[in-house]
C-alpha cells in the first residue's frame, strides 16, 4: 500500500516493522480523536475558502462513517498502514478518491497525531481524576463506617500515639483528593491547539485559521509560536504522569498498609474471599494479592515517566522519530492507574476492621501525658518530656 510519505521507492518489511513498531496498535485508541481533530481541520478549510461546502458535506459524512466503524470494530489499524493518520487517509481516499487527498491541505501528520493525543490526553486526565475522587469517597465512607475505632498511630514502625480508623482513612482520602487536584490541574499543558502548526513551521501560503479548529476542538488557547509545539513534546504527558505517579504512590502506601494490618501479627482488619486469593501448596493461606498489586502497580507510572523523561532528553528542536516512543508508557501507565481506581472503591467497601485484635500499648499516650503536664503544672515541655520518660523508664 501506499502510504503518506511514500515517493515509489520499495521499503524493506524489517524497516517497516522495526519504525512502526507498535504505533499502529497504540494509535487505535487515538482514532476517535483523530476523526474529530479531522472534521474540525475539514471545516476549517471550508470557512477559508480551500473546500466548497460540498466537499466539506463529504469528507464529514465519510469520517464519522468511518470511525462508527471502527468504534464497532470493522478495522484496525494495520503494521501495513504504519499510523492512524495512514489508516484514516487512505480509507478516506478509498471513498472519495481525490478529494480525500485534499483534507491534508495545512496539515501534517505531526500536528495531526498531536492533536488527536492531546485530546485523548485530556479526556484520561479527567476520568482518572474523577477514579480518584471515587477512591476517596470510598475511604470517607469506610471512615463513617468503622471511624470511632482507636488504631495505633505509627512512626518507624513502632506505635507512636494514638489515632483511629477514621484518622488513618480520611488522611488517605485527603491526599487522594490533592493528586485529582493536580490530575486535574495537568490539562494545562495538553489543552492547547497544535494543529496549523504542522510539521513545526506552520503552512505557508495558505490561510489557515487555527483559532478555528482550537474553537471547534474545545482547546483553551492556540499554542504558539508554531516552533514552540514539537519543543513541547512529551511535556503534557509527563506532566500527568507526575500526577499519576503521586497518585499511585499514595495508593500504594495505603495498600502496603492494608497489607500489613491483614497479616497474622497485626491482624487489624479481615478482607472477603472474593478480593483475597489462595495457596497452590499452603491450604490456610489468603492472600491480598489485589493489594499487594496494588503497591506494585505504583511503580508504572514512575518508570513510564522516566522513560518519558529519557526519551526527549537532549533532542535538538524540531521533530524526531525518538517522539514516537512517547505512546507506549504513557498509555501503559494510564491503563494500569485505571484499571487500580475501578478496582479501589469495592476493595475498600469490603475492608472490615477487627477491634478485638487492634492493641495500643500502654505508653502510646505518652505525648499527651506529657502535655497535660505543660497545660496543668506550668512546666516547659523537654521537662515534661523527661519526667514522663523517666515514668515510662521505671514501670517498664
Amino acid at each position: 500500500m501506499s502510504r503518506l510519505w511514500d515517493k515509489g521507492a520499495p521499503l524493506d518489511a524489517r524497516v517497516l516493522a522495526y519504525t512502526a513498531g507498535e504505533d499502529h496498535a497504540l494509535d487505535d485508541r487515538l482514532v476517535r480523536f483523530d476523526v474529530a481533530a479531522s472534521i474540525a481541520h475539514a471545516e476549517m478549510l471550508a470557512e477559508a475558502g480551500l473546500l466548497a461546502a460540498s466537499e466539506l458535506e463529504a469528507l464529514r459524512a465519510a469520517l464519522e462513517a468511518i470511525g462508527a466503524e471502527h468504534t464497532r470494530g470493522e478495522w484496525h489499524v494495520s503494521l501495513e498502514e504504519e499510523d492512524g493518520q495512514t489508516a484514516l487517509e487512505s480509507r478516506l481516499t478509498a471513498r472519495l478518491g481525490a478529494l480525500g487527498g485534499r483534507l491534508h491541505a495545512g496539515r501534517s501528520r505531526n500536528d495531526q497525531v498531536l492533536a488527536a493525543l492531546r485530546l485523548y490526553l485530556k479526556e484520561a486526565g479527567t476520568a482518572l481524576a474523577a477514579g480518584a475522587r471515587a477512591a476517596a469517597q470510598a475511604l470517607a465512607e469506610l471512615a463513617r463506617r468503622e471511624g470511632d475505632l482507636p488504631l495505633p498511630g505509627y512512626t518507624h514502625l513502632q506505635q507512636a500515639m494514638p489515632s483511629t480508623v477514621a484518622l488513618w482513612a480520611l488522611g488517605f482520602a485527603a491526599e487522594i483528593i490533592d493528586d485529582a487536584e493536580g490530575l486535574e490541574a495537568a490539562r494545562r499543558r495538553a489543552d492547547k491547539n497544535p494543529l496549523g502548526s504542522a510539521a513545526g513551521y506552520g503552512t505557508p501560503h495558505l490561510p489557515v485559521s487555527r483559532e478555528s479548529t482550537r474553537r471547534r476542538l474545545g482547546f483553551a488557547v492556540v499554542h504558539e509560536p508554531v516552533t514552540a509545539v514539537q519543543l513541547s513534546r512529551g511535556k503534557a504527558e509527563a506532566q500527568l504522569l507526575f500526577e499519576l505517579t503521586l497518585l499511585t504512590q499514595d495508593i500504594g502506601r495505603l495498600a502496603a498498609d492494608l497489607v500489613l494490618f491483614y497479616s497474622q501479627e497485626f491482624a487489624f482488619v479481615a478482607l472477603p474471599e472474593s478480593f483475597t486469593t489462595g495457596s497452590s501448596i499452603m491450604p490456610q493461606k489468603r492472600n491480598p494479592d489485589v493489594f499487594e498489586l496494588m503497591r506494585g502497580r505504583s511503580a508504572v507510572a514512575q518508570a513510564a515517566l522516566l522513560e518519558v523523561l529519557a526519551l526527549q532528553h537532549k533532542l535538538t528542536s524540531g521533530y524526531h522519530r525518538d517522539l514516537q516512543l512517547i505512546k507506549a508508557p504513557v498509555f501503559r501507565a494510564i491503563d494500569s492507574a485505571a484499571a487500580t481506581l475501578d478496582l479501589l472503591p469495592s476493595a475498600l467497601a469490603g475492608v472490615r476492621f477487627r477491634p478485638e485484635r487492634i492493641r495500643l500499648d500502654p505508653g502510646i499516650h505518652a505525648t499527651a501525658e506529657a502535655n497535660r503536664l505543660v497545660r496543668e503544672q506550668g512546666l516547659p515541655f523537654r521537662e515534661a518530656y523527661r519526667r514522663i520518660a523517666a515514668r515510662l523508664k521505671g514501670s517498664s
